[in-house]
């Protein structure tokens, strides 16, 4: 990592639905270590979207990294798979942990595997309830809308979702 890399604040989402409690403590202690002025969102609970399956518990964090995405990416691959997640697991399936890059600061990238800012953030309400939490005033690098006027406009009767007290 280089002493010239700019200060990036990344905020990432972390869901499952197998062991969700225990799964996303144990990523969050992970994620501490690794980034150590992380924040946590609250969590929400929700049904799975896109198949039949168990509720997911979800919330967002941020931190700050002179790391790249990449370098990051490869460090919520390791911390999925510590928490039971192979690599190469089906879409639309049960997850024991999803850790997402939602916004890296202000970069946008369209690459295989990584497009920021994430297009689902916008979509999901498990994505973008706890990062309207978590920072309200952001603006959305490329909607120049803050992450509070995103939430507002967004359809939450459709998706209900119920706080869920976490340690973390």
């Amino acid at each position: 990592m280089s002493s010239s890399a700019p200060v990036r604040a990344v905020f990432v989402a972390a869901g499952s639905n197998i062991q969700p409690e225990e799964k996303l403590q144990l990523a969050a202690r992970d994620l501490r270590r690794s980034f150590p002025d992380i924040s946590f969102s609250p969590a929400y609970r929700n049904s799975a979207v896109g198949f039949a399956g168990e509720d997911f518990i979800n919330f967002v964090v941020r931190f700050t990294t002179q790391q790249n995405p990449r370098e990051v990416l490869a460090e919520l691959h390791r911390i999925e798979e510590l928490c039971g997640r192979p690599r190469g697991a089906a879409k639309w399936e049960p997850r024991a942990m999803d850790l997402d890059i939602l916004l890296f600061g202000d970069l946008t990238c369209d690459e295989p595997g990584l497009i920021l800012p994430r297009p689902d953030l916008v979509k999901r309400p498990y994505m973008l309830r706890p990062m309207a939490d978590l920072a309200p005033d952001l603006r959305h690098p490329t909607l120049a809308m803050t992450m509070a006027e995103l939430w507002a406009k967004f359809d939450q009767r459709a998706h209900p979702m119920a706080p869920v007290h976490l340690t973390r």
